[in-house]
């Protein structure tokens, strides 16, 4: 398996669609009311403009078999740029290999050769495997609510 960092520079012209069919099915299991089109065009505009968003893949053989997608900001508290690991998705066939655990730790590992002062994330309340992995890797527990709107 190979986790790729993916760029303007080094992706096939089909790799949009093919990672916005992955996250179609991540959508729809948690519920998130959107279309294919919509994130297509988000992996689309991830990947052929500087937005701040990076897209890393884990490639088995050819197949897209889990992405990890991020947005870069600027932190107040951690003094500098940071990562949101807006999401981390495994395809089912392929869950409990390691590929979100190498997933992650590629991530991880550019994010600090890029200078970022820290990383984070949310998941399900009763995601325990999930948090697991996470606090096995060095996250931990951020009390908060967030609140969010559509626009």
């Amino acid at each position: 398996m190979e986790i790729l960092k993916v760029s303007k520079q080094n992706y096939d012209k089909s790799l949009p669609l093919a990672v916005a069919k992955i996250m179609m099915k991540q959508m729809t299991a948690i519920s998130t009311p959107i279309t294919e089109e919509k994130l297509l065009h988000t992996v689309t505009l991830a990947l052929d403009n500087a937005s701040g968003a990076e897209l890393f893949i884990a490639n088995e053989n050819g197949e897209i078999v889990g992405y990890a997608f991020l947005n870069s900001g600027i932190s107040l508290e951690k003094g500098g740029f940071y990562i949101w690991l807006n999401d981390l998705y495994v395809v089912k066939q392929h869950r409990r290999k390691g590929v979100a655990r190498k997933l992650l730790l590629k991530v991880l590992y550019w994010a600090e050769q890029e200078g970022y002062r820290g990383i984070e994330l949310e998941t399900g309340i009763n995601n325990i495997a999930t948090k697991k992995l996470y606090n096995a890797l060095g996250f931990y527990d951020i009390v908060s609510k967030r609140y969010g709107r559509h626009i």
